[in-house]
């Protein structure tokens, strides 16, 4: 019920807003915490039922690495001995949006080993599992790939090592923020990075194994370690590193 309400919530943003003001939901994380009226936090190594939260990553997820300093979400990736500690939180069943466009300002960690990510997952994802409720990755950073950015969609499909990717080349990515933005329409999927369009996913045949897009979704910000995708190999001397969220921005 308060997942449909904070759908419709937002729904009724959409009929209502004006053209001068077209943000339906925005987060600045200016308070001194992070408002859990919006997020949740995922916590642990995703054992039992998916240890290593399906990639084998190495981290351990705790709220103490991830903090609001100066108005940025700050997400550390630690090494505590034989420990990594990192944050992943989420909106699921808090903020979820069909439609729209979503805008991230953000400033990537570098290492190698380290995977900051950007993405969204179908709300429900509890009755079809993944990847069947569809997954959007506006933003992939891996240290071991310096000046490159992911922009993903994984479906029935494709998933995993999936076919609907775009690697962009940036060799100015790593220095400061950047605006990382995705606009998602009932025929196609646009990634920018900084106003740059890199990458449209509109697939011709559009079902449920090819475009799982015609539905509410949510929010997922996390900086793993190691893993199928970030790893395997990680540098021990790069801690700690931090990954710095500005603002996020969901727009008619």
């Amino acid at each position: 019920m308060k997942k449909l309400l904070t759908y419709f919530i937002l729904l009724s943003f959409f009929c209502s807003c004006q053209e001068s003001d077209p943000i339906i939901w925005e987060e600045n994380f200016d308070e001194p915490q992070l408002n859990e009226s919006y997020w949740n936090y995922q916590l642990g190594d995703g054992c039992p039922n998916l240890c290593g939260w399906g990639n084998n990553e190495r981290q351990i997820y705790t709220k103490e690495n991830a903090k609001l300093e100066n108005g940025n979400l700050i997400i550390t990736a630690t090494k505590k001995g034989d420990i990594y500690g990192s944050s992943r939180i989420t909106t699921k069943g808090k903020i979820e949006f069909q439609y729209g466009t979503i805008e991230v300002r953000a400033k990537l960690p570098t290492g190698h080993g380290l995977w900051p990510a950007i993405w969204m997952l179908g709300a429900d994802i509890d009755d079809l599992g993944w990847p069947d409720c569809g997954e959007i990755d506006i933003m992939e950073y891996v240290g071991k790939e310096p000046h490159t950015i992911y922009t993903s969609l994984h479906t029935r499909e494709s998933f995993g090592d999936t076919v609907n990717s775009k690697k962009t080349i940036d060799y100015a990515i790593e220095e400061g923020f950047h605006v990382y933005k995705s606009i998602w329409t009932k025929e196609k999927i646009d990634f920018y990075i900084d106003n740059k369009l890199v990458y449209t996913f509109s697939p011709e045949i559009k079902n449920d194994k090819t475009w799982p897009f015609d539905k509410p979704f949510y929010i997922i910000i996390n900086l793993a370690i190691g893993g199928n995708f970030g790893g395997p190999e990680v540098d021990d001397t790069i801690f700690p590193k931090k990954f710095a969220i500005d603002y996020i921005k969901i727009r008619k």
